[in-house]
């Protein structure tokens, strides 16, 4: 097997060979990231006409750079050809969903998983079991088709789904990450423990709340209902007296 080393003149040539090939290829992880969004906001507005609650906060997404395909590919040792390029790397469209509470991670994990056309090839819980970092998330990477005018591509998405804490954590660990050229001095690394546990027991200490708002508000809830029926029994006996 071809593997990618160095750049060189026959690397650049091969490229160019496949530049067309490759904007195809790359359009249809695109239209594969629109078709999950389209999902995910029907989804987020029925789960809200029923329930008349919101598990999705915010959604962003986006397509890996062929810059960074090729650092992939290259650190994995892969051949370079789009084929390669597509068993190999699974998270070339990405979709990160954030959310208010840790049910709602989960809730909305299974309203992707329950989509007949989205077959789940991978799920990684890092909630559940945290990286020895302290980064928190669920990872799903899920096949979906894509309808092109001649084919159906069955496409990889790698869907992150977590907490607004864990976002604020995952977002200044990765900036740290890299303004030290990936070597965090260890005291920062043990600081950066101690944050993301605190986030995890902010991330209980809102369900809790949240757990407990819902319980006040099905008890007033209950107590209406039954003072308006109350109130309709009095007015049906003073008609039928």
């Amino acid at each position: 097997m071809k593997t990618l080393a160095e750049p060189t003149f026959e690397n650049i040539e091969q490229l160019k060979t496949i530049k067309n090939d490759l904007k195809r290829f790359m359009m249809g992880y695109k239209f594969a990231i629109d078709e999950v969004n389209t999902k995910l906001n029907i989804l987020k507005e029925e789960f809200q006409y029923i329930h008349e609650y919101n598990p999705i906060e915010h959604i962003s997404s986006r397509v890996k750079t062929p810059e960074s395909i090729l650092k992939k590919l290259k650190r994995k040792n892969c051949e370079l050809s789009l084929d390669s390029i597509k068993e190999n790397i699974k998270d070339i469209a990405g979709i990160r969903i954030t959310c208010s509470f840790i049910s709602d991670v989960y809730k909305v994990s299974e309203m992707i998983k329950n989509q007949k056309d989205i077959t789940v090839i991978e799920c990684k819980d890092y909630i559940k079991n945290a990286k020895p970092n302290g980064y928190q998330s669920l990872h799903l990477i899920i096949k979906i088709p894509v309808f092109m005018t001649d084919r159906v591509e069955h496409t990889y998405v790698e869907i992150q789904i977590r907490t607004i804490a864990m976002d604020f954590w995952a977002s200044l660990e990765h900036k740290i990450y890299y303004k030290f050229n990936k070597e965090i001095p260890k005291r920062l690394t043990t600081e950066l423990k101690e944050a993301a546990m605190s986030a995890m027991e902010l991330d209980k200490k809102m369900e809790r709340l949240h757990e407990e708002v819902k319980m006040i508000k099905s008890t007033e809830n209950s107590t209406e209902h039954l003072m308006d029926y109350s109130i309709n029994e009095k007015l049906s006996l003073l008609i039928n007296s």
